[in-house]
């Protein structure tokens, strides 16, 4: 059995956004009670606070400092960014997850690791907070693991929607592999198939829109095929995931209508492409209920 470490703080439920609001705190709260089922299997770690540095292996110090403004005064970044008292600690110790993941597995404390976090990262870009999210976390976690030794990441990204945010902070790198899934047409319009990279990091960024209204048979087919030839070819040393469930056929920001047998399908296409760490964080997924079960379905066949 895999060891395998469930990374969450309750600080995450005070990144408060609002009544009504999609990234909700009880989508962390389903997650939570879920999960209580199987705690005694995994190996429970708390994450810590990012420091400004960290975070600024990816972002501009303005916005680092413009989240911590905005965070203490209550200011929304925009429409759909809301920001409250706790948002720019719950932000750092979000990066701070996949940081304690790196570490605890160069320190051999287990093999997989999941981060339940709030808020979620993979459309904020280098300059830009957006989508739901304040600071990229699965891009923060790819740079400290590359210091960490880590030198070839792989960060398989299957959120509904496009993680702009990731792409942008990668495109031109030949030392990060960005593969994602996502519904063509949807939020925030990026994520073209043509688009594959920029200077030495052309054929390092693989997109693949599905259309609204595919489902299992189309996204797996990726998975079985397509994510096997780029392992095949980039051989990374680490792989993170950006573990999206708003695919999920009850997701109501979305119009796809992937199972959640075929998501149980897909985790184990990631987790069966080799025998390299492999790291989940925690973007979107709506439909509280579902989401809950979804992530107990993942963190089960990741002990496997």
């Amino acid at each position: 059995m895999q060891r395998v470490a469930w990374i969450s703080d309750d600080i995450y439920l005070k990144h408060d956004t609002g009544a009504g609001h999609p990234e909700s705190i009880e989508r962390l709260r389903s997650i939570n009670q879920k999960i209580e089922t199987i705690k005694d299997r995994l190996i429970e770690v708390t994450p810590r606070f990012a420091t400004v540095d960290e975070v600024e292996m990816i972002h501009y110090n303005t916005l680092i400092e413009d989240v911590e403004h905005k965070s203490q005064t209550e200011t929304p970044m925009d429409l759909d960014t809301i920001l409250s008292q706790f948002s720019y600690q719950s932000a750092l110790k979000a990066v701070g997850a996949g940081l304690v993941a790196i570490d605890g597995i160069k320190d051999n404390k287990f093999d997989r690791a999941f981060c339940a976090v709030r808020p979620p990262g993979h459309h904020a870009t280098p300059t830009k907070s957006m989508g739901f999210c304040l600071f990229n976390n699965v891009a923060i976690t790819a740079k400290y693991a590359q210091k960490q030794g880590y030198k070839k990441v792989m960060i398989v990204d299957f959120d509904v929607h496009h993680g702009n945010g990731t792409e942008d902070a990668f495109y031109d790198d030949d030392t990060v592999y960005y593969f994602s899934t996502h519904q063509a047409f949807a939020y925030p319009g990026t994520g073209a198939e043509s688009d594959r990279g920029r200077d030495r990091g052309v054929g390092y960024t693989s997109n693949h829109p599905l259309m609204p209204d595919s489902g299992d048979r189309e996204i797996l087919e990726i998975y079985q095929e397509d994510l096997q030839k780029s392992y095949e070819f980039f051989q990374p040393d680490i792989v993170l995931v950006s573990a999206g469930y708003d695919l999920h056929e009850s997701d109501p920001l979305a119009q796809l209508h992937v199972t959640t047998e075929g998501i149980n399908q897909m985790v184990r296409e990631i987790l069966d492409l080799g025998d390299k760490p492999v790291v989940f964080m925690l973007e979107g997924g709506y439909s509280v209920t579902d989401l809950g079960w979804n992530v107990l379905n993942t963190v089960v066949t990741m002990l496997r």
